[in-house]
Order: structure tokens, then sequence, then C-alpha cells
């Protein structure tokens, strides 16, 4: 008894304390995301950064890394300040990306994503994922760096030869080439090529070496981001990392946030690999499938930015030779089973916590259930239903274990009046009574315990899944990863909750038994802020279980009927 009051105490102090963070989420102070701040410039060294963080002398662009023929130090190239008057930009418009690349480095300065919008009541207006706005700027580089490389001193400067490209109806793909010639002769092509349907981008540098020396550079690729709220991040319940992620030989997947990257750089080195900036439903990711050595860097740099970098290996020609090298960009949706075909490991991004070996298949079974439902809040029930049929006889055992102790509460409250104080006599009569009876009194919750795994993986599942952002389901529940606008759903949950408590005994003590009456209260005053998505499988989940429970206890009740009246 001792045990299960600390339980439920514990639970409720948990409760209380989520309620207050649904709390402080719903009425935060007001601050400033930095939308409004002056242009970003390079402040002089030690300098204090708005955050209170110390600014750090690393440049702009990547270093050689050390050990290899060429420059070692620094190379000092910086980067335009974010609204400092780019010009020129180019436009590319394709069935899944709208981008804008600065001829200045041909760097990807603004990026959107036309099948999934900011604000689903506003439409044509696409949810924006690298942008490049003052203090607000979050922008893919790439170039050459290195002894001959054309972003050593200077950003390259490429010409194009037309301001705006769409990938045409009936077109599988589109290449844009941004080209410049240096003065020694080497003529250096950059290839954008994008693909319909696809959130990959293929981009090559093409290098004729037309000078008599030999020519070496080093291909680099940069995810530059200032540290700015998550724009796709709903509640704080369904808030998931924001940050940098890496994989290595020694870990998969490894994930530095701002606060770590403040704190300390990153530098490894990996063949092949990736390097990303995951939020919560998207992915900005650097892929590199060569197996050639990488060396990959997380840091912050001098004008206060966070870096995810890599720098891969040279490209040396000789004279009159030519050469290339390429590295893809992935821009786009969590699509687990897309990324898991781009790079290996690269679906870990999408985080299913300690939980993965249940969530991953809760997840291939709610895209099978979704494939012939077309509907998410379909599937949502659908796909309880089904864990409800895997875990029936669990569920009954745990129902078997009630209805057994639900015909005891008499006798057992003759035992206490029998032994009024004497605790040790109460508790031993009352195991007796167990023994005689052939009831586990444990046999109610053990069944709950080995099915919570499987609903808190479904719950990640769910939080995870892009798929929701934005899915409707019917009536006004136009979006199942946000709060129902109403609280019908979290009502009609709440309801349930108090069903269920009224239907299950109730505990022998008196505050145990007033926690479990205040329980569904407490509960649906908390979900009122979770995603209807969420809300729906809890539900869903509570009305299978009362018709369950019904209709298991209707059964047993039968059952002890007929073996009493023989």
């Amino acid at each position: 008894m001792k045990y299960t009051r600390f339980f439920l105490y514990a639970s409720l102090a948990v409760i209380t304390y989520l309620m207050l963070l649904a709390w402080q989420e719903d009425y935060p102070p007001e601050v400033n995301d930095g939308a409004d701040l002056a242009p970003a410039t390079a402040p002089a060294l030690d300098a204090a950064l708005p955050d209170g963080g110390i600014a750090s002398d690393e440049p702009d662009l990547p270093a050689e890394p050390p050990g290899q023929t060429g420059a070692t130090s620094p190379l000092q190239a910086t980067m335009p300040a974010a609204g400092s008057g780019r010009s020129g930009l180019i436009q590319v418009t394709t069935d899944t990306l709208d981008l804008q690349i600065d001829p200045l480095g041909g760097d990807i300065v603004h990026l959107a994503l036309p099948r999934f919008l900011r604000d689903i009541d506003i439409p044509d207006d696409p949810f924006v994922l690298l942008e490049s706005r003052p203090g607000r700027e979050f922008i893919a580089t790439s170039g050459l760096v290195g002894n001959d490389g054309t972003d050593s001193e200077s950003r390259a400067a490429y010409r194009a030869e037309a301001g705006a490209h769409e990938l045409a109806e009936g077109e599988e793909n589109l290449t844009i080439d941004l080209r410049l010639r240096t003065e020694t002769g080497v003529s250096v092509t950059k290839r954008f090529s994008f693909t319909r349907g696809s959130y990959l981008i293929d981009i090559s540098f093409l290098v004729e070496n037309g000078s008599d020396q030999r020519w070496r550079a080093i291909p680099f690729g940069q995810l530059r981001r200032h540290d700015f709220p998550d724009p796709s991040a709903g509640s704080r319940f369904t808030r998931s990392y924001l940050g940098y992620v890496v994989t290595s030989d020694d870990d998969p997947y490894r994930e530095y946030d701002f606060d770590d990257i403040a704190e300390s750089s990153l530098v490894l080195e990996q063949d092949g690999g990736w390097v990303g900036l995951s939020q919560h439903y998207f992915l900005s990711a650097w892929v590199l499938n060569d197996a050639v050595a990488n060396r990959y860097t997380l840091r912050r740099s001098a004008a206060g930015q966070f870096i995810g970098e890599f720098t891969s290996a040279p490209l040396e020609l000789a004279p009159g030779a030519t050469g290339s090298t390429t590295m893809q960009l992935y821009a786009g949706p969590k699509d687990q089973y897309t990324l898991a075909e781009i790079s290996p490991n690269l679906d870990l991004t999408v985080d299913y916590s300690f939980l993965w070996f249940l969530a991953a298949p809760i997840y291939w079974l709610l895209t099978r259930i979704d494939s012939f439902a077309g509907n998410y809040g379909v599937s949502i029930i659908l796909l309880t239903l089904v864990v409800k049929l895997i875990f029936y006889k669990l569920s009954e055992t745990q129902y078997r274990s009630m209805a057994g102790m639900r015909r005891l509460m008499p006798r057992m409250q003759q035992l206490r009046e029998r032994h009024g104080d004497d605790r040790m006599k109460l508790q031993q009569a009352t195991m007796d009574l167990y023994k005689k009876e052939k009831i586990n009194p444990f046999g109610g919750c053990l069944p709950l315990l080995v099915q919570m795994p499987v609903f808190i993986a479904l719950y990640w599942v769910l939080m995870q899944s892009v798929e929701l952002r934005h899915a409707p389901f019917m009536l006004w529940l136009n979006d199942l990863s946000v709060r129902d606008p109403y609280f019908v759903l979290p009502l009609l949950m709440g309801a349930t909750m108090y069903l269920q408590t009224r239907m299950s005994p109730a505990p022998a003590d008196p505050m145990q038994a007033q926690i479990m009456r205040l329980m569904p209260i407490m509960m649906t005053v908390l979900f009122l802020w979770f995603p209807s998505g969420l809300v729906l499988y809890w539900l869903t989940n509570g009305l299978l279980s009362i018709l369950q429970q019904w209709y298991i206890t209707r059964k047993i009740d039968a059952e002890y009927a007929a073996s009493t009246s023989r």
C-alpha cells in the first residue's frame, strides 16, 4: 500500500509540473525572436554576444584541415552579412522547392517548401526552411577553399545564364550552371541539379585547369544559423530537438545543440557521412556518400553564427586537366524512409528516443493503414484498434484481476473492521484472502506496465510524424498537429477517464481514492494543450478500453455466477 501511495503522489506531482509548463507555453513572457534586430556584423574578438556568450575568433569559412599539403592557417574570406544588400538572386522553382541562389558564392540563401504551408489558414504561403534576414539567418553555403580555391580570399563571383529557372511540366530534371573564370585561366562551373518529387539537391563543381600550374582546392559546405526558435515547433508537448546532428563511426547519431557548441567546438573525421540541422518536422543536411575522408566541424563563428560544416578531400588537377566533385544538400521533411535511402543513419534524425525499436514498426503500421484509409485521423483510430487487439489477452488478465478485487471488497472491509489499527494482522489476513481466492493483487497493474512502453512509443511516433502536420481529420479538426481549438476532444477524453474510474474498484485508502477521482480532471486540463492527433489516440484508447472492460467483466461475472450455482 505504501508503494501504491508513493506512486500516486509522484504521478500527481509530475502532472502538476507538466500543467505549469503548459501554462507557461501558452502565456509566455514577451520576447524578441530576433526578426527585427539590426543586421549581423562581425564583432571584435571577445565582444559580448546577445545571448551572453563570447564571440569566437574563428573565420566564417573553413580552414584547410591540418595534415594536408598546402595552407594550414584559417582562411579569412568572410560571408556577406544577412540583409546586407544581396542582389541579383537567382530564382529556382520546382514542384517541391522554391529557392534563391546568391551568385556571390553560389549559396542558397532562401528555400521554401511549396507542399508545406507556414500556416494552414493562409494559402499560398509556403513554409520557409532557409532564410536570410537580419539576426535570423539560416543558409547553406558551399564552395572551394585552399591554395587555389575560388572562395579563399573572397567569395566566388559566378555568372548565370538566366535569373529565373523553373522545372517545366513533364520534365523530370532541372540543371542550373553558374560559371566563373579566374585570372589564371581556371574555369569553374557550379552546377545545381534538381529532380522532380525530390528534396535532394546535387551540387557539383566542374573544374578545367587552363593554367600552366598545378591547381588544388578543397570542397566545403556549411549550414549557418543564428540561434532563433524553431518555426515548425508546436506546443511544448510536441517540441522536439533543435540543433546540429552528425554521424560517425563511433556513434551513428549524435546531437549537439547551440549551447553545446557555444561551450566547445566539435571536430571529427568520417568517410562519407553527413552533417545537418534538425528541427521538429524538417531537416537540412549536407550528405557525402563517396568513400573519401571528410572533416566535420561544429563551431561558432566570429559573427556569432553557429556553423555545421564539412571539408572534403582535395581536388587536384594538373595543367590542362579537368575534374569534378559532388556534394548533396537535403532540405525537406523528415520522411524516415526517404532519408534511409539517401545515406546510412540519416533516418535516425527522426528521433524516437530510447523506444525506437518499438516506434519504428508502429510507424510502419501507421503508414500502411493510411495508405488505404487516406485520413490520418481515421488511421490513428484504426491503429489504436489494432494495438488494443494485440494486447487483448493482457487486458483480459487485468480486468479479471479487477473483477476479483471488486468481489472481495465487502470481505476486505470486514477484515478492516475486525483488525482495526493492527496493520500487521490486517495485512496478513488480506494476503491469506488473496491466496484463498486465487487472486493476484498486482494482476491489474502488471499488464498495464507491459503495455506502457508501446503506448509511449506510439506517443513519440505521433509527435515526430511530419504526416500529421496540417493533416485534417473531420469537421473543425483541420490540423492534427495542434490542439483542438474548441477543446472538444480533451473534454471527451476526460469523460472517458472518469467513466473508467467509476468502472474500476475504488482503492481502500481514502486518500488514494480521492486522488483517483481527481485524476480525470487533472489529465483533462493537461490534455487541453496536447495536439489533437495525440488526444484522438487517447480518446479512442479510452473508449475501446471501456467497451473491452464492459465485455470482459460481463463475461467474467457470468462465469463466476455459473461456477457458484453448481
